[in-house]
């Protein structure tokens, strides 16, 4: 007897949690990010800092055009996956790599990003 009152009580709990909730508002574009970190970087640039105290506050306002899959705990040339890129590919050579963007990607002022091509000597 004492087992259905605790799960009559447990249900009445998780009832009245759910009537009480308040509806989740969509994300708006801009705004403030905040955060607590516990260093001063050195500077804000991903691709020239490789420290955690760069690499966590960007993260979040920066995209990269591959990332390693963050669910893997160690990393490999295998565990690369796409970002802003969709896809990606060598030249015959190895000297070149072309990277297919997302649709719809764009720069921080809203003009659309667009491909580079970059040769390696």
């Amino acid at each position: 007897m004492a087992n259905i009152w605790k799960g009559l009580t447990a249900i009445g709990i998780v009832a009245g949690t759910l009537a009480l909730a308040q509806p989740v508002a969509a994300q708006k574009p801009g705004g403030v990010l905040k955060m607590q970190h516990w260093d001063s970087p050195a500077s804000m640039s991903i691709h020239e800092e490789a420290t955690y105290s760069v690499v966590v506050p960007i993260m979040g306002v920066m995209n990269n055009l591959v990332i390693y899959d963050q669910h893997i705990a160690q990393n490999s040339l295998k565990d690369i996956v796409p970002d802003l890129a969709e896809s990606w590919t060598w030249s015959e050579d190895g000297k070149e790599l072309t990277f297919k963007l997302r649709p719809g990607v764009k720069w921080h002022d809203g003009s659309s990003a667009t491909a580079l091509t970059r040769s390696c000597s």
